[in-house]
């Protein structure tokens, strides 16, 4: 089987040399590594050529102009070859080099359409102390409308069923994830697996998490995203999930 991994990047060069050599590490040696990025003004493109050899022909790479984040997304996924997709951001990095073999088993099953996980959050001024440890173990597609979902980059799913029930939307600034997602696992209902395994650690400070103004945008959107694949929300609802953020910040502490 083949994994087609995508990694969306804009002036990224202070941090993705390490999501390059952490896909590099990976102990499977059917990837595919695609990278797409916006045209960056700093030297990430000088930093990403750098590593094509060490790739023996496994890395293809884009520059230029896009319509945003979610734009470049539905490129790589277009781009892709693989059997599989997944992303990882230019500012996350498998913290282990077995983690794409562990999923590659769990599509054995060919009921399973979809993978997905947890991810740990960190500071970049010290990588090895976890800050929040998101898991989706508890993740069942009735919490859509209460705002949870399943962490975006930890979710694998066959390149055919974006052909098939679409790729991401433009038109949504930061919760094309989110829309995407409760379209696969809700509307249409794909079967999906969970592992208990932290895919990767995520640096903090991402667009959908970075200030108020985008967590009230999120929230608009989440709201949108429910509406339009049949799920009832409000407000009121999406709010119970910081109770969890909070939880999730207490445990981490113990």
């Amino acid at each position: 089987m083949k994994f087609s991994l995508i990694t969306v990047s804009y002036n990224s060069s202070q941090t993705i040399a390490d999501t390059i050599e952490s896909v590099l590490s990976q102990t499977y040696p059917n990837i595919e590594y695609i990278i797409v990025d916006g045209n960056s003004k700093d030297n990430t493109m000088d930093i990403v050529k750098s590593y094509e050899s060490k790739f023996d022909g496994r890395l293809r790479w884009v520059s230029e102009p896009d319509k945003g984040l979610y734009d470049a997304m539905n490129k790589g996924v277009k781009m892709a070859t693989g059997d599989v997709v997944g992303i990882i951001n230019s500012d996350d990095f498998y913290h282990k080099n077995n983690i794409i073999s562990q999923i590659v088993s769990a599509f054995d099953d060919k009921n399973v359409r979809a993978v997905i996980g947890d991810v740990r959050f960190v500071k970049d001024d010290n990588q090895d102390k976890t800050i929040r440890y998101y898991s989706s173990k508890n993740f069942n597609i009735s919490r859509f409308r209460f705002g949870f979902m399943p962490a975006h980059p930890t979710f694998f799913t066959y390149k055919s069923n974006f052909e098939k029930y679409g790729y991401y939307k433009t038109d949504y600034q930061i919760a094309a994830d989110y829309e995407l997602l409760i379209r696969f696992l809700y509307k249409n209902r794909l079967f999906y697996k969970y592992l208990p395994l932290d895919f990767m650690k995520m640096r903090v400070g991402g667009v959908s998490t970075s200030s108020f103004k985008s967590n009230i945008i999120s929230n608009k959107e989440i709201v949108r995203a429910c509406r339009e694949n049949g799920i009832y929300t409000n407000f009121p609802l999406l709010m119970l999930k910081y109770f969890l953020k909070i939880w999730e910040l207490i445990l981490i502490k113990k």
